[in-house]
């Protein structure tokens, strides 16, 4: 009738019928056992997969902290200080990737890379921040790697983390930034030179922003040889890379033409003006 359930077809069988199709599955039986075979492995292969997202995401939270203090640098009494600290914080964001290390050993990291990439990329953003603050320079993915090497001696709780099925793990282990991780986190780092940049006028430092300048047209010029060709998320941020260069080379144009009848103290103010106006042309 109107408003009634319509009748599954199962329907039709007595539930004693039901009940002895359910009971004639040998649950010893060989296809069974390959099933369940097939259930742990996946059920150890997500949880493996959660362990990894939540290091991923302390790996962010610490490097993030360590951008943070290094924005201080310009304005702190003592800089030493400062990237002491950062140093030391940097080593517990290792700490944490060597976890992320202990978790793959056996495993394609290809499989798990979606849960790691974000704090990679967080951390290389940090460790590239900090080795520009100390040599003007870029961070070569190969010294990278080689500060992700790691040794027996630190194994202590990690130890606990990594899977039952692992009881032996070799006396040094490390984990290898891909390419696309290295490429990400430049990128980002552009962002926060940008802001160095703006902290630095702030300052009173009019040196500071024509070295960013020309550091970050080399890192734009890196970028457009790979163009299109390379992966879809460095391309993307390609545009954000072009709008810190264009906001650094608009700080330089005004110390510039204009530096000398600006008060130091107001010179902050005029480029974030300026900022703000560019950002509202081009919709931002």
């Amino acid at each position: 009738g109107s408003g009634g359930f319509r009748k599954r077809k199962h329907d039709n069988f007595p539930h004693g019928q039901r009940r002895e199709g359910k009971e004639s599955v040998n649950s010893s039986s060989a296809l069974m056992t390959s099933f369940k075979s097939f259930q742990l492995e996946l059920d150890t292969r997500h949880d493996k997969y959660e362990r990894l997202v939540k290091l991923s995401r302390d790996i962010t939270i610490e490097s993030k902290r360590t951008i943070f203090l290094l924005h201080r640098f310009t304005s702190a009494p003592n800089g030493e200080e400062i990237l002491n600290e950062s140093e030391v914080k940097l080593d517990a964001v290792r700490w944490k990737i060597k976890q992320v290390a202990q978790e793959l050993i056996g495993e394609d990291m290809y499989q798990f890379h979606r849960a790691i990439s974000p704090g990679l990329q967080e951390y290389i953003e940090a460790v590239s921040f900090q080795y520009f603050i100390k040599t003007r320079s870029l961070i070569s993915i190969e010294d990278i790697n080689k500060q992700l090497v790691f040794t027996a001696e630190d194994r202590e709780e990690t130890a606990n983390t990594t899977s039952s099925c692992h009881e032996e793990q070799p006396h040094t282990w490390s984990l290898k930034v891909t390419p696309v991780d290295y490429l990400l986190g430049v990128a980002d780092l552009t962002g926060e030179l940008m802001r160095l940049c703006i902290s630095s006028v702030g300052n009173g430092d009019i040196d500071t922003p024509f070295e960013l300048s020309q550091f970050l047209g080399q890192i734009y010029d890196g970028f457009t040889f790979i163009g299109n060709t390379g992966p879809y998320e460095v391309s993307k941020k390609l545009y954000t890379l072009k709008q810190s260069l264009a906001k650094v080379e608009n700080a330089c144009y005004t110390l510039k033409v204009r530096g000398s009848e600006i008060p130091k103290h107001m010179l902050a103010d005029v480029f974030s003006t300026k900022t703000e106006l560019i950002d509202q042309e081009e919709g931002l």
